[in-house]
């Protein structure tokens, strides 16, 4: 239990942080954005592939790295053409291997779509499995927040059509 209010602690810490660099213009640059949304892709997608093609919100790493995304995709909502320049080059160099010249454009545009999503919904289903300090409560958690916003469904779909194009 200790364990689990631990993880689900440096889940909100990390989904505040990022929320809070995208609120500021935290980061410097579009390749600094685009190395951290590329690795965190990469992370979720060796995850997922692993998972059978899944992305389980009960995995804490998932949460994690779909909350460091939508913090690079909330970046490029009003992006110039040089910072989307940047963060595409970043984004291949973050992604290591799995982000490449050639698939980059439908990536790109993937993580546009999520550029307007509100990573609020996953920061409350951390923040709750948090307080309950039980695995249960991240899957509740999940669920409530899924009913109540489009944006996790929307995420997830995005996701999904963007693992679809790196295979």
């Amino acid at each position: 239990m200790k364990a689990l209010k631990h993880i689900a602690a440096v889940i909100v810490a990390v989904l505040t942080l990022s929320s809070c660099s995208v609120l500021s213009g935290g980061m410097a640059n579009g390749a600094s954005s685009g190395r951290n949304t590329g690795s965190a892709l990469l992370a979720l997608y060796n995850i997922y592939q692993a998972a059978g093609g899944n992305i389980d919100l009960s995995n804490a790493a998932n949460v994690v790295n779909i909350g460091k995304i939508l913090t690079g995709a909330g970046t490029l909502a009003n992006a110039t053409s040089t910072y989307m320049d940047q963060f595409k080059t970043g984004l291949i160099n973050g992604a290591t291997g799995l982000v490449t010249n050639s698939n980059v454009s439908k990536v790109m545009s993937g993580l546009q779509t999520l550029s307007s999503i509100d990573p609020s919904a996953f920061k409350s289903a951390a923040k709750t499995a948090a307080s309950n300090a039980a695995s249960s409560a991240v899957n509740s958690a999940v669920s409530a927040a899924n009913s109540k916003t489009a944006g996790v469904a929307t995420t997830l779909s995005t996701l999904n059509s963007i693992f679809g194009a790196l295979k």
